[in-house]
């Protein structure tokens, strides 16, 4: 059966890197990418805002009239911006020798994903949406959105794409990392492609030997493994590995805890996006 690879496309800078890892990912597992772009509601709405009260009584019909005029137009030009960008990114990929088609939805983002989301084998979003040379320090309002609802992996795009030579698993032992372990070592993606299985944790008994378990599972799918176990803060020390050892793609489970845990304690997942500037491909 064919992959189904979804790459979700917004008009933000990070669109043509976002089809350069679904390319990828394609190219590696034989499949297919679905381009899908959501019109969100403020783009398509074209009935005008009950303005009646605050233009007071003397206002003129004409002027609700012309208010919603501009917002069909709108919608218009929303709709065609979209085709524009689906069809931008369809050629993009056809350029690479990738099969591409595109979808045009109306409403939330999460509702149109969650709805095309059974037939795909992985989900690629940009890191950031399409004000990201306006908030560089911040991620995109939809990606933890779609991260924590997605049954699927995600991969989040970096700003361009480089060939990936080796990928990193950030492994705590945790039901997620097995997921993402499992997924490799039974996938083509992955294969030929260096992995370092790293943990942070250098006193924590179990959790190295859950590693060790993790390496043999990889192995036995045929991947080649170097197992690393660190000292200190998870955020801290992964990235700095991931700079000394030169990795290309990070592997990691995402958002262990709630939303409000996060507020307090803050999230590795986040962080490890926000600071890491390689694709990180995200297992729940």
């Amino acid at each position: 059966m064919t992959k189904t690879i979804i790459a979700l496309l917004d008009g933000s800078a990070y669109g043509e890197s976002v089809c350069d890892h679904a390319a990828w990912v394609a190219q590696a597992v034989g499949g297919r990418v679905e381009l899908l772009h959501v019109l969100g509601r403020r783009d398509t709405g074209i009935a005008p805002a009950n303005l009646s009260g605050a233009l007071g009584l003397g206002a003129k019909s004409h002027l609700l009239e012309e208010l919603a005029a501009h917002d069909r137009k709108r919608a218009h030009l929303a709709k065609e911006r979209g085709r524009a960008i689906l069809d931008a990114a369809a050629a993009h990929l056809s350029e690479r020798g990738v099969t591409a088609a595109g979808r045009l939805r109306n409403g939330d983002l999460l509702d149109a994903v969650q709805q095309v989301e059974a037939e795909a084998d992985l989900i690629v979003i940009g890191k950031r949406g399409e004000a990201a040379d306006f908030a560089s320090e911040h991620l995109g309002s939809n990606l933890e959105r779609i991260v924590r609802a997605a049954r699927k992996p995600v991969m989040v795009a970096s700003r361009s794409f480089r060939p990936v030579e080796r990928a990193l698993i950030a492994f705590d032992g945790g039901e997620s990392a097995m997921k993402a372990v499992r997924h490799i070592a039974a996938g083509q993606l992955f294969q030929g492609i260096p992995l370092h299985l790293v943990t942070v944790g250098a006193g924590d008994a179990r959790r190295i030997s859950a590693l060790a378990t993790a390496a043999a599972e990889l192995r036995a799918g045929g991947q080649e493994v170097t197992e690393a176990v660190l000292s200190g803060e998870p955020e801290t020390a992964i990235s700095a590995y991931v700079t000394e050892q030169s990795i290309s793609l990070l592997v990691m489970g995402a958002y262990g805890h709630s939303r409000i845990r996060n507020l307090i304690i803050g999230s590795t997942t986040t962080a490890m996006i926000r600071d890491c500037h390689i694709p990180v491909m995200l297992f729940r």
